[in-house]
């Protein structure tokens, strides 16, 4: 659209002023008309309408309201807008007259000529024409008129008729309607009760306001140890002996897991052996004892009675005399088949003198599943792995709940109890391993940790032009040193805060009332206090709230 020609903007019944502003705004014409619904309440405010007029002006455009209202043409007559009936009419400004006898008759007859229009909400849908309801009066003498650029391209006509006009009532034949005037008294105590509800809600409940102080704070570092003790009733700052609570819980888990040892419980092989010994030169050979073992390709067998030797005569193989004992019984370590040997050759334990030869026979196999030691070494590591997050959050919360100030850092978990379902070697599918682990973690009041950390930082800083703007408890570094029955000693190391002495309180109840600017000069003037930035909202909040409640103000510095 060009700058010289007309635009048409239809207002809807629920648009706010704003919004009719932006719509204004963003036209790109010289000549803004305006299309009001019925009974626009948005243009029932003098000061909505100067600010439609102040809006055109700073935009250099001409606004044209097409409307029949005639309670807004003293509006548009007061701020010098210009009204039309229709779009295709002769704007004017409408001139102010002083109501005839008969206002209340004329009243009726406009009400009772709108009750039979169309809803407000339908307008968007009419053409510009009904919209006006009837035609607006030739402009009398010395009235200020605008020239209005027809809408349609072509064949549009210059001038809608006149709307007729009602004849009016004859003022003592007029009966009161008393239930409009009820319903109008209604809505008025509901517009005043709204009323009364916004202005407290935007005078007292939404005004905020926050205040950030910048200064030239420092960090101080506090170390120092402490002890935690359970017996102690008060703080002892110079020992730096601590009131503590140890909060216990024990928690017991069980884990399965499937066995895998086996164990053969067939027959045990049994049988004999001889066992030979030659000796070079004099002596004789020490009889080997009952219990001894015997073994054969990694079979071990055990003698059941004593081997005695006997002489057979000299070995010129080996140059030594050979001796030979009876036969010695000799009974299989284990059960199974594979002990069954024929004619097999032995060691003897402890005698590498002696040779052993023989059978054995019996052996039967049977395997069983059986517990192993490596099943319950599995469960157990299973159980040592199991998530500790939620025992050491319960510790927290109970200390927190007894007014103590928790110390994780002290989380310890005692040696577990651990008991199992079957012993080693037991026949069994599944081995079942339980344990029962107690918990402790200590918890100290908050203010006696805070004044050890403030003793430490104030033997460091002018404690008459500095304070501490954070004890920096939170984010403290603390490691356990020892621990023995009841008590346990840490190590505590906090970076601390220090600037000027800013009392928050204080600063709340000074700048109640008072505008950004002279809550920036006020602050600013504190020593130290190096920037101020003051935010207040809603946006139409000048001061910052009385209640100190809605005031934040906060304080920080360059580290």
């Amino acid at each position: 659209m060009t700058a010289n020609t007309k635009d048409t903007i239809y207002v809807d019944i629920d648009d706010e002023i704003t919004a009719i502003i932006d719509k204004v705004r963003a036209s790109n014409a010289k000549i803004v008309a305006l299309v009001l619904p019925k009974r626009a309440s948005v243009f029932q405010s003098i000061v909505n309408m100067k600010l439609l007029k102040r809006t055109a002006e700073a935009a250099k455009k001409h606004i044209v309201l097409i409307t029949t209202e005639p309670n807004l043409m003293p509006l548009a007559a007061a701020v010098g807008l210009h009204v039309a009936a229709t779009p295709q009419s002769k704007p004017e400004v409408p001139t102010v007259e002083e109501p005839a006898d008969n206002s209340d008759a004329a009243d009726e007859a406009i009400d009772e000529d709108n009750e039979d229009s169309f809803p407000a909400q339908k307008a968007g849908n009419k053409p510009i024409g009904e919209l006006s309801g009837a035609a607006v009066a030739a402009p009398a003498d010395g009235v200020e008129t605008l020239d209005l650029p027809d809408d349609d391209a072509e064949g549009a006509d210059d001038e809608t008729p006149a709307a007729e006009v009602k004849s009016k009532k004859n003022r003592k034949l007029a009966v009161p309607n008393f239930n409009r005037f009820r319903l109008r008294l209604v809505l008025a105590v509901l517009l005043l009760a709204a009323l009364v509800a916004g202005l407290v809600l935007a005078a007292v409940v939404l005004p905020k306001a926050s205040v950030a102080i910048s200064t030239n704070a420092s960090t101080v570092n506090a170390n120092f140890n402490v002890t935690l003790d359970t017996a102690a009733q008060a703080l002892d700052a110079s020992k730096h002996i601590v009131p503590a609570k140890a909060e216990q819980q024990q928690k017991t888990t069980s884990q399965q897991v499937a066995t895998t040892g086996q164990k053969n419980t067939g027959d045990i092989a049994a049988g004999t052996v001889t066992m030979t010994t030659c000796i070079g030169g004099f002596g004789f050979p020490n009889n080997v004892p009952a219990g001894t073992g015997v073994s054969t390709n990694g079979l071990t067998f055990i003698t059941q009675s004593s081997a005695s030797f006997s002489p057979t005569g000299p070995d010129p193989v080996h140059s030594c005399y050979k001796y030979v004992s009876g036969s010695v019984a000799i009974t299989a370590q284990n059960a199974g088949a594979k002990y069954n040997v024929d004619n097999a050759t032995f060691t003897v334990a402890g005698r590498s003198d002696v040779n052993a030869n023989g059978s054995a026979s019996g052996g039967t196999d049977n395997i069983i599943q059986v517990v192993a030691q490596a099943d319950i070494d599995s469960a157990t590591q299973k159980l040592a792995a199991q998530d500790t997050n939620a025992i050491k959050a319960s510790l927290e919360q109970t200390l927190q709940g007894d007014g103590m100030y928790p110390l994780p850092a002290t989380f310890s978990a005692s040696s577990p109890a651990v008991t199992t379902s079957n012993n080693v070697g037991d026949q069994a599918a599944n081995v079942t391993v339980t344990q029962a682990v107690t918990y402790t973690m200590y918890g100290a009041k908050q203010a006696d940790l805070v004044t050890l950390i403030k003793n430490a930082i104030n033997a460091q800083i002018d404690a008459s032009s500095q304070s501490i703007l954070d004890d920096g408890l939170s984010k403290a570094k603390i490691g356990v040193l020892n621990t023995s029955q009841g008590s346990e000693q840490v190590s505590l190391q906090a970076a601390a805060l220090v600037g000027p002495d800013i009392n928050t309180n204080e600063i709340k109840k000074e700048i109640a009332g008072k505008k950004a600017g002279d809550v920036q000069s006020l602050i600013g003037n504190i020593p130290g206090v190096t920037k101020v930035e003051v935010q207040l909202s809603p946006f139409w909040v000048s001061t910052v709230p009385s209640n100190a409640s809605k005031v934040q103000v906060t304080v920080s510095g360059a580290k």
